[in-house]
């Protein structure tokens, strides 16, 4: 079964490795060997990194005379933040009334104690309290 765009791109962000590659990749091109050099795995577990990533849209390679740079594809950013915008809409609306319930309780109600507690006993006379 083949995933959707969005869950492949969650997916291959679901990795701490990749997603310190896209954000490097954020301030500009790199070719593997520069993508590789901070970490301690060799240049054929960065390929397989940038192989998910490129698999899921969110990089693309070219090739500049020797030199073979990966570059972010910035536009698959704007399938996720439609996405969660949608969510974070929606979140915003309940909260918005939730604000407008509390707005429209009085202020000087006290709290009802809680229903499941037990009452307090009243000290017979006579009796230490």
């Amino acid at each position: 079964m083949v995933a959707d765009p969005l869950s492949r791109v969650f997916s291959a962000l679901a990795d701490p490795t990749r997603r310190d590659i896209v954000a490097r990749l954020a301030v500009g091109d790199a070719t593997v060997n520069e993508l590789a050099a901070p970490y301690d795995v060799t240049v054929q577990a960065v390929s397989k990194h940038l192989k998910v990533l490129e698999d899921a849209g969110l990089v693309s390679r070219s090739r500049e005379a020797q030199r073979r740079p990966v570059h972010l594809e910035a536009n698959v950013f704007d399938l996720m933040t439609r996405w969660i915008e949608r969510y974070r809409q929606q979140a915003e609306e309940r909260y918005r009334r939730l604000d407008d319930v509390l707005r429209a309780m009085p202020d000087d109600v006290a709290p009802h104690p809680p229903t499941d507690a037990a009452p307090t006993p009243i000290p017979q006379e006579g009796t230490p309290s």
